[in-house]
């Protein structure tokens, strides 16, 4: 077929979401030992044109706050050089504290969110 198998695109978009957090001065390994979880409730993607096989792609990646206990994140995914959107796609996040508990976000990441 010479096409991405669609479930990649995910694994995609989680690089793109932890990429972008690290680009705000966070990561998930300092999420963790904070004691916060941060697992996926809702996914959704659309796919546009397929991505093949060698293609070079790159991931925009937008975070905010949906709710004082949701984050919601937002995709692109398109094609280096022609810059064809290929997907767009939505996740979102609640955090969890070690006992499995919604719990907020630290005050300094919820205002990088807001």
């Amino acid at each position: 077929m010479g096409v991405v198998y669609h479930g990649n695109y995910f694994v995609w978009f989680e690089i793109g979401r932890v990429e972008w957090l690290r680009q705000l001065g966070w990561s998930y390994r300092q999420l963790e030992a904070d004691g916060i979880r941060l697992p996926v409730i809702e996914a959704a993607c659309q796919y546009r044109l397929p991505a093949r096989y060698d293609d070079e792609l790159e991931i925009h990646t937008r975070g905010r706050l949906a709710s004082a206990l949701r984050v919601a994140f937002t995709y692109e995914l398109r094609r280096v050089g022609d810059q064809q959107l290929l997907a767009t796609a939505r996740t979102v996040h609640v955090p969890l504290n070690p006992a499995g508990r919604p719990c907020r976000l630290p005050a300094a990441l919820r205002e990088k969110l807001s």
